[in-house]
């Protein structure tokens, strides 16, 4: 039984990446909504749509979980999901918890980068009202970065004139901690560093979705159970070309060198 990863393109390989380092003996399906991607400037309705045909085309593939690496498909479906499928369904959404408790005592801010669907979604708002008490938090769309990394645009040369165009109008220096709430941006983290004052923390939920994964499968007696093959598939299509694999493992090396820098 393979594991499931739903994204809506390429973002939810930096969730997969950290599933591979907890759990490197098993099976996994990499679903990419490449079809309909970006995710983030579509309407609600449409989004759930797509990813209700999705993961019943996941399904399937006899999967015994399926995570959602995918923080606006998290913020839109994740129960819905829950609901109708027997096998466990792991979300993702933005670390606000452990930024906020971060920045506490540092008289700094926090701030969520992220898609504007995410952004304006409830279960965001209820997430900051729940944690942000002492009104810390600020948040910024940047839809830009999903549209770089589906193009393979890593190049600092594109990327920093367009992260400086949009945090433009933010005092970077009051922030301590910077949220990456959304799978595609850990791609980005590098320019991110040479756009923000030095000592600026960078965090994402990936680690935390990729051990709560983990937890699970030992809790079900259901770990180690394959080779670490990984199955891609592009919006229903499975992806067997050399060189779209090629680029979705250096993607993998990407986000290694990134970890080495750290």
């Amino acid at each position: 039984m393979r594991i499931g990863f739903f994204d809506s393109g390429i973002g939810g390989l930096t969730v997969l990446h950290q599933a591979l380092k907890f759990l490197p003996q098993e099976d996994y399906l990499f679903y990419a909504d490449t079809a309909h991607v970006p995710y983030g400037d579509k309407t609600k309705a449409e989004v759930r749509a797509y990813i209700l045909q999705a993961v019943e085309f996941i399904a399937r593939h006899n999967i015994k979980a399926l995570v959602i690496a995918c923080n606006t498909a998290t913020s839109i479906v994740i129960e819905e999901l829950r609901q109708r499928y027997d096998f466990p369904v792991l979300g993702i959404e933005p670390a606000v918890k452990p930024a906020v408790e971060q920045s506490e005592g540092k008289q700094k801010k926090v701030l969520v980068l992220a898609t504007r669907l995410t952004l304006q979604e409830k279960k965001y708002h209820d997430l900051v009202h729940r944690i942000d008490h002492g009104e810390i938090v600020d948040s910024l769309p940047l839809p830009g970065l999903v549209q770089f990394a589906e193009r393979f645009e890593f190049d600092d040369k594109t990327i920093i004139p367009y992260l400086y165009k949009e945090l433009a109008h933010l005092e970077l220096e009051r922030y301590s901690t910077v949220v990456l709430g959304c799978t595609h941006f850990p791609y980005f983290v590098e320019s991110l560093r040479q756009v923000f004052p030095p000592g600026v923390n960078f965090i994402s939920g990936s680690m935390g979705t990729a051990r709560h994964l983990a937890h699970l499968l030992e809790a079900k007696d259901q770990m180690n159970q394959g080779t670490g093959e990984i199955l891609f598939f592009r919006s229903n299509v499975q992806v067997d070309d050399p060189a779209t694999l090629a680029k979705y493992y250096s993607l993998f090396k990407r986000l290694d060198e990134i970890e080495k820098r750290e």
